[in-house]
């Protein structure tokens, strides 16, 4: 069974399975939702909990002796199973297998994994798991659907606030729900229950952006200037490399270049789509931006591309950040007849 974390709540108070997958690239969804699972294992009689790491060498026989080993005093156990590199090998996988040919209600085992891709998700041990038990996938909401998980957060201390307030906790912490969590509960001890107004936000809120190239090259396929300029001040003022943004900047002009020239060829979106190893949600971006991108403009920013490389090199007269900025400006203009497609 797969779940979504919004469901997993739900899921608990109807049922306890003896077998959960979590996994996901935002490390406070996972452990709040591995807490919950703990929190309801307890109450349901599983009060005994052994911790198992997969590590380099790691013997496989200790999953399934922990799974035979009978407690002195015959209480339940669960089993914390935590793979830090998502992979469990050919060894981990025949053991995952097994187990879940022989779930036992005196066993609940609970496995913490990071994010996978979807080769992973399609794995035949990730598929024997989520078939025999309960898998849920734990990544941060995107940027348009934070400040409505902060409206989830703000009801569960009887907090309210509008949209705009929401808005700005969300560009205020972009991309670290850990911090935005720490601001919800600040806001839950600094005032009572009831609406927030956003002068008591904004006098509470720190800015606790956590800004990344990765959010970068999402924010110019989606030709979101305000998050660009935001995004590429914070990595200037946090020291990143230029070179490191640039290269960044030039793989997704590369291959919304690509796309487009197959585009104009008459080739379909999506075999381009899978050539360029384009998957999950970065797809629909891509889609997106391909809109309202010629082939002249893409060659045009790639030109523009290898000047901020010579500026970055000293070869050159300019500013190296502006340039940077004015390049992604320059891509997130009005789309063209041209460039225009049905997707």
């Amino acid at each position: 069974m797969l779940l979504k974390a919004e469901q997993l709540q739900a899921h608990l108070e109807r049922e306890l399975r003896p077998l959960y997958v979590l996994y996901g690239d935002e490390p406070l969804l996972v452990l709040e939702a591995a807490d919950a699972i703990r929190a309801k294992a307890r109450q349901a009689g599983y009060s005994e909990r052994e911790v198992l790491t997969v590590l380099p060498q790691f013997d496989w026989g200790q999953l399934l002796a922990a799974g035979g080993n009978l407690s002195l005093f015959g209480d339940r156990k669960l089993i914390d199973l935590r793979i830090p590199n998502g992979k469990p090998g050919k060894e981990g996988s025949a053991a995952l297998q097994q187990w879940c040919q022989n779930l036992s209600p005196d066993n609940l085992l609970l496995i913490t994994l990071p994010e996978l891709d979807w080769r992973e998700e399609k794995a035949a041990w990730f598929t024997a798991l989520a078939n025999a038990g309960v898998a849920v996938k734990l990544n941060a909401p995107p940027l348009a659907e934070l400040p409505g998980w902060l409206a989830g957060r703000l009801r569960r201390q009887q907090q309210s606030a509008d949209l705009d307030s929401l808005k700005f906790i969300a560009e205020r912490v972009e991309g670290n729900l850990l911090a935005a969590h720490q601001e919800i509960q600040k806001l839950g001890l600094l005032h009572p229950p009831g609406q927030l107004n956003m002068a008591q936000v904004r006098e509470s809120v720190l800015n606790v952006a956590r800004y990344d190239i990765d959010s970068l090259r999402e924010a110019l396929l989606a030709g979101d200037i305000g998050r660009i300029a935001r995004t590429l001040d914070g990595l200037m003022q946090e020291g990143e490399a230029p070179p490191l943004i640039l290269w960044a900047l030039g793989e997704e002009i590369r291959a919304l270049a690509t796309i487009r020239i197959g585009l104009d060829g008459g080739r379909p979106l999506d075999a381009l789509l899978k050539e360029a190893k384009v998957w999950g949600p970065r797809q629909l971006l891509i889609k997106k931006a391909v809109q309202r991108l010629s082939t002249a403009r893409l060659e045009a920013a790639l030109r523009h591309a290898g000047k901020i490389d010579r500026l970055i090199k000293g070869i050159g007269h300019g500013n190296v950040w502006e340039e940077c900025l004015r390049l992604m400006l320059d891509l997130c203009a009005a789309p063209s007849k041209k460039a225009a497609i049905s997707v």
